[in-house]
């Protein structure tokens, strides 16, 4: 059976200095690698696309589903591990949950892999 990886808070974004300024210690390691973890998945990579491209910043789930072209309950599940690390951010409005990207983890952790991207 495999070892499970433990529980650690991963919505807020990650703080650390780049992978090329020094050999990382376990707990950083682990944090970079639990939140790309949950961008490894093309269904979640797809969903983060639409979500950085949408007007307005955010979509419905619903929307969402069509979108990816999967049940609302599949498409919640991948928001949901998003989320988790803090990929996402979730406002509910009656009974729709609308979902936007959060820049702020994106951006740090594109600065944590390469400081030097995109400048």
């Amino acid at each position: 059976m495999p070892k499970a990886l433990p529980i650690v808070d991963v919505s807020a974004p990650i703080c650390c200095a780049p992978v090329s300024a020094a050999p990382m210690s376990d707990d950083t390691a682990l944090q970079v690698a639990l939140r790309l973890k949950a961008l490894a998945d093309p269904v979640r990579i797809k969903l983060m696309s639409i979500l950085l491209t949408a007007d307005g910043g955010e979509v419905c789930t619903c929307d969402l589903a069509t979108g990816v072209g999967l049940a609302e309950s599949t498409v919640s599940h991948h928001l949901g591990q998003l989320k988790k690390a803090g990929m996402v951010a979730p406002t509910r409005r009656g009974m729709n949950v609308f979902y936007s990207a959060r820049t702020d983890s994106l951006d740090a952790l594109r600065l944590v892999l390469d400081p030097n991207c995109c400048t």
